[in-house]
This record gives structure tokens, C-alpha cells and sequence, in this order.
């Protein structure tokens, strides 16, 4: 008798899949790979990581566009035993490299424009995405002793303490979120997907790995106009749609042709990144009245926490959801106890999902990370994931959100550190002082908002957002740098966020 296999390490999920060798499993643009390329493509690659000496847990770079090669990268990494460390393409050169020297990588898997940035990184060996595939045929040793719970992958996400942190996730925790969301999407072979968010997104990645897990087609999609998702959406007759906050905005405000173009074989949207405005919803549904509609919220340390079930949109509307599959959720109040249904609580999310904690930063992973505070103490237990975000629980367990306690703002789908973004316009030499707030936006849910005291009376606004680009990504750099002759503070002397905050909010 033969006992069926579980999958425990990324690549299983392509090593066990139901997908025949002939089916078709991505499509970039006018390229594309069978499943049984594509695995053909990830054993080469695993074969050119370890004859040029990759070593088990050595963590390995990549930094590309969305694209085949970068899928294929992913999971040569797994099955050669390294960790993958996904870079999205639109950091700046000081990012990409503090990211690179933070995980100590051993390899970055690149482009020309990622070997010019990092050629000079000591022992890192840089290898060109476009002949990893091709420098060997041989079959890569199949490392040892793996389990789940070692490590697979760093996503690298802002933090409110600046520079980013690694968040450190095990297969465990990767092939659990694959099936956990596959679940309650009810994703399968027939499903053809598309791919908008990067894969140094964690939402991003786990479309790639529930494709492949269940058989799926992935179709890789750049865009800059939201009627280039439309006509990729209609082109390639796609069944599921993952976006943010910003991708709804733009469908519903800038995608004229989505009011022209019937998508009845859309089956859902999901939404993770922040919250989507109740009327973007409303339209959405008026838009695509066959569509059901997921929203989602969670964090990168442990993925994915809540979801809200589309038959409860109208009962619910303001909602983050109840637990997801497998997965505990609820909120602690400030004396360690549990919060009753309509008190305000910390959100603490217990289950397969919550990550190792971050790379190299046991205080920090101490902060967020902490023994399950229902258990006796002594008395075991496991690990639980501190969110940060205050929430209110009702009485059949769903939660809502109420607002974050650190500094953290959420745009586009992506966290932005204040800090950060504070540390590199300080850095022109125009200011005395800078705070960083988000400022409420229909597009993108916030934008980033600078509050400055200038060093001088005249003060070149675009020269110092010339100068602050060259150490943000786009997506980080302010909309707008208010000059003011003092900052408000509060009485231990600290920035008054909250008033800034407030002011320029409306509220």
C-alpha cells in the first residue's frame, strides 16, 4: 500500500502536483512554460546554485522584473536547498544592497541592472538569470534532513524602526498558507490566474505557489493603466484576481473599458494591503455583478489573518473578516486578558502561518513574537504573532479594525516605515526636523506626507526630493513636504504624531 505524500518543502508543491507535464502553468506575455518546462527549468537552475556552491541555508538574492525566470528561481532555491530572499525591482541601489548584505546572501540570481548594483558586495556570486538554466543539465544533489519548519524564504518588509527586516518563513509556514488560502478561495486546476503583485509581496507569492500547488495557470501581468488589467483579464478569460486597496481605485476611477467589458468567467477578487473603501467596494460589485468579492487582511509576519466572506459584505461592510482556515484569532487587551466581544484589543493571531520572526533581530522578534498568553505559563504552548493593530471582536467572531499603534503607513498595498522615509530626507541637509504621517487618499488608500522644519528660509523643495529619491522607492517618496516653523509635542517632549495626524486628516 502505498501512503500518499504530504507536501512539506516549497518544491513539493511542484513535484507533487496534479498538473500533467503538457499543461500550461505561466504566461508572460508572449512567452510560456509547461509544467513540465517549467519544473525542467527549476531543476537546471538548482543544479547551477549547487555545482557553483551553494551550501544548505545559504540565503540566495533575486532581483527581477515578474517574470518566468523569477518564478523558476524560487523554486530552484528550494530544491537546491538555499533560502530565497525575493527583491522587488523598484528599491532604490541603497535598499537592494542593505537588503543583500543584511541576509548575508552568498548568490544573487539577477539582470545586468541588479549586477551593476551589487557587483562590488564582497562574496556575493552573481549569477545571470538568463543562463542559470543553461550551465548545467546534471541533477542537483537533493539536500538532507530538511523539514518544515527550517527556513525557506526572508520577505524583507519596513518596519517602524526604519531600515527593513527580514521576515523569516519556513516551508511550514508557506506551504500552509498555500492550502489554507486555496481553501476558502476554492482554487483548483481549472483556475487561471493573474499575477499583478510582486513576489516580494506575500500575497504575490502565495499566487504563485497556489497555482502551482493546485495545477492552476499563472499569467503574469505589468501594467501602468488599469485598462491593461482589464484587457489581460478579458484576453485570457481569467478566473481570479488578486489586488490592493490602489488596483481597486484605479479599475473603478481610470479603467474606463471595465464598464464596456462583460468578464463573466471572473469567478473572485481578493483584496489584501489595507482596507478598501466602503463605496470602491460598492462599485466594484455594480462592475462585476458575477464576481465574488474577498477581502482579506493580514500582515507579512504571519501572512494572513482574517478574511471576510462575500455573503457577508452587506451585513458586514466594515469588517476585516473572521479567522482564516486553521487559525486563531483574537484580541488581547493591555492587562494580558482576553478582550470581550465590543472592547478594544490587540490582534494576536495563533496557527501555521506565524513566521520564525525576523532575521537577526532577536529583540525585535521578542517584541512581536511571544509565548501563546492563553496557555498557563510552564505549562508549554506555541508562539503567537503580535499584529500591532488594534481591533474590536463581535459576538459571532468577526473583527474590525480600529488603528495602528506604531507609526506605520500602509499605501498601495505596501508598509512604509516613517522613519525610514524621515532618515533619508534629513539626509539632504535641508531640514532641522521631519515627520512623516499618512495622509488619507481615495487611490491609494494613504499617501506619504512630510511635516518639515527647514534649515533655511528658502528651501528647494524639488532639489530635496530629487536628492531623498535616491534613497526611497517611488512608492515611499512623499506626495508633498508641508514647511512648518515647529513640529507639535507632546508633553514627554516626543513628536505629537496623533495631532499631526489628525489635523491633516480632517478629523
Amino acid at each position: 500500500m502505498q501512503i500518499a505524500r504530504s507536501p512539506y518543502l516549497l518544491h513539493h508543491l511542484l513535484e507533487q502536483s496534479p498538473a500533467r507535464p503538457e499543461d500550461l502553468a505561466i504566461v508572460d506575455r508572449d512567452r510560456q512554460v509547461t509544467y513540465g518546462e517549467f519544473a525542467g527549468l527549476a531543476a537546471a537552475c538548482a543544479a547551477t546554485l549547487v555545482s557553483q556552491g551553494l551550501r544548505e541555508g545559504d540565503r540566495v538574492g533575486i532581483f527581477l522584473p515578474k517574470s518566468i525566470e523569477e518564478c523558476m528561481a524560487i523554486f530552484a532555491i528550494s530544491i537546491a536547498g538555499g533560502v530565497f530572499v525575493p527583491i522587488n525591482v523598484n528599491l532604490r541601489r541603497l535598499q537592494v544592497r542593505h537588503i543583500l548584505e543584511d541576509c548575508g546572501a552568498r548568490f544573487l540570481i539577477t539582470n545586468p541592472q541588479g549586477r551593476e548594483i551589487a557587483e562590488d558586495i564582497p562574496d556575493l556570486a552573481i549569477i545571470d538569470a538568463a543562463n542559470a538554466a543553461q550551465f548545467s543539465s546534471q541533477e542537483p544533489q537533493k539536500p538532507c534532513g530538511r523539514i518544515g519548519e527550517d527556513l525557506a524564504a526572508l520577505l524583507y518588509t519596513s518596519g517602524s524602526t526604519g531600515t527593513p527586516k527580514g521576515v523569516m518563513l519556513s516551508h511550514r509556514n508557506l506551504v500552509a498558507g498555500t492550502r489554507i488560502v486555496r481553501t476558502y478561495l476554492g482554487i483548483n486546476s481549472s483556475d487561471r490566474i493573474l499575477s499583478v503583485l510582486p513576489f516580494s509581496f506575500d500575497y504575490g507569492l502565495n499566487q504563485l505557489l497556489t497555482a502551482i500547488e493546485q495545477g492552476a495557470t499563472l499569467y503574469l501581468c505589468q501594467f501602468q493603466f488599469g485598462d491593461e488589467i482589464v484587457k489581460a483579464l478579458e484576453e485570457y478569460r481569467i478566473t481570479g484576481l488578486a489586488g490592493v486597496p490602489t488596483i481597486w481605485a484605479i479599475l473603478t476611477r481610470l479603467a474606463p473599458s471595465l464598464r464596456k467589458t462583460p468578464l463573466p468567467h471572473l469567478r473572485y477578487i481578493t483584496n489584501s494591503g489595507g482596507a478598501v473603501p466602503t463605496e470602491t467596494v460598492k462599485r466594484l460589485r455594480e462592475l462585476l455583478p458575477s464576481t465574488r468579492i474577498f477581502l482579506m487582511y493580514g500582515l507579512t509576519e504571519a501572512f494572513r489573518s482574517t478574511y471576510l466572506p462575500p455573503e457577508e459584505l452587506d451585513r458586514r461592510p466594515n469588517s476585516i473578516g473572521r479567522a482564516i482556515p486553521e487559525t486563531q484569532i483574537f484580541a488581547l487587551r493591555d492587562d494580558g486578558q482576553r478582550a470581550k466581544p465590543g472592547e478594544p484589543g490587540i490582534l494576536v493571531h495563533r496557527g501555521p502561518t506565524v513566521s520564525l520572526g525576523y532575521w537577526k533581530r532577536p529583540d525585535a522578534t521578542a517584541e512581536v513574537f511571544r509565548p501563546n498568553p492563553l496557555v498557563p505559563p510552564n505549562a508549554g504552548g506555541d508562539t503567537v504573532c503580535y499584529s500591532g493593530d488594534l481591533v474590536v471582536e463581535d459576538e459571532e467572531g468577526f473583527f474590525y479594525f480600529v488603528g495602528r499603534r506604531d507609526a506605520m503607513i500602509k499605501s498601495s498595498g505596501y508598509r512604509i516605515s516613517s522613519t525610514e522615509v524621515e532618515e533619508a530626507l534629513m539626509a539632504t541637509g535641508a531640514f532641522r526636523q521631519v515627520a512623516v504621517i499618512g495622509k488619507p487618499d481615495p487611490l491609494a488608500g494613504q499617501v506619504v506626507h512630510a511635516v518639515a522644519v527647514p534649515m533655511r528660509d528658502e528651501t528647494n523643495i524639488p532639489e530635496v526630493l530629487s536628492a531623498a529619491a535616491q534613497r526611497l522607492a517611488p512608492y515611499m517618496m512623499p506626495r508633498a513636504i508641508e514647511l512648518v516653523q515647529a513640529l507639535p509635542i507632546t508633553p514627554n517632549g516626543k513628536v505629537d504624531y496623533l495631532t499631526l495626524t489628525r489635523e491633516r486628516s480632517g478629523g
